[in-house]
């Protein structure tokens, strides 16, 4: 019988981050504990407007990183001085879900981001309010699937890993489970403005 694949942070999540999750977060359904829902990998080119060859380079780059063949976004609107038309293709965009996106962030954990030159953490502020987390990476070069002879220019991407949390601090419990490495020390900018609002809530009534 053949045995059924199941990828390796995948499992890791299933048999020991749950149960470590449940615990710190007083969580007492399995149901509610945060997990990955999709990670979505955003190359801009917007030098592409002028050399659309450069766009080709960032679709076949994402595709070697991913596994997965990538969409063409495009502008939405024109901006004269920036020689930008309306609907013209200005980047490239892919969306992992299921096993993908649970063996790319294998890779980014294990490989690419050690990979990073001068290395000194990846910024904690970096959430939207909801337990989604966005990074920048300068180049394509930290991903083993890259061939360096084959690279015409650097290309930086975004990566936003989006998460079932409803708020910050447990989405950043959740990468906190996998070891993700973020700069010691900082915590999600809406946890300060909690905290302010707090503060000040506190105050008002102290004086009413």
């Amino acid at each position: 019988m053949a045995t059924t694949y199941v990828p390796r942070l995948k499992a890791h999540y299933r048999d020991v981050v749950r149960a470590e999750l449940m615990q710190s977060l007083g969580v007492k359904n399995p149901m509610q504990v945060p997990t990955m829902e999709k990670i979505v990998i955003n190359m801009g080119v917007g030098k592409a407007t002028q050399q659309a060859s450069l766009l080709d380079g960032a679709v076949a780059d994402l595709t070697a990183i991913t596994g997965q063949k990538p969409i063409v976004t495009k502008s939405r609107i024109a901006i004269a001085s920036f020689k930008l038309r309306e609907d013209q293709a200005i980047g490239a965009k892919v969306t992992l879900r299921g096993d993908r996106m649970w063996e790319f962030f294998d890779r980014l954990l294990a490989v690419a981001i050690p990979r990073i030159r001068d290395f000194r953490g990846l910024p904690g502020r970096s959430w939207d309010g909801h337990g989604n987390y966005t990074f920048g990476l300068t180049e394509q070069m930290v991903f083993m699937e890259i061939n360096y002879d084959k690279v015409d220019v650097p290309r930086g991407m975004d990566i936003t890993i989006v998460t079932t949390a409803k708020d910050d601090l447990t989405g950043k419990a959740l990468l906190d489970a996998f070891g993700f490495p973020f700069r010691k020390g900082e915590m999600p900018a809406s946890t300060k403005r909690t905290k302010k609002q707090t503060k000040k809530k506190s105050i008002v009534q102290s004086n009413s």
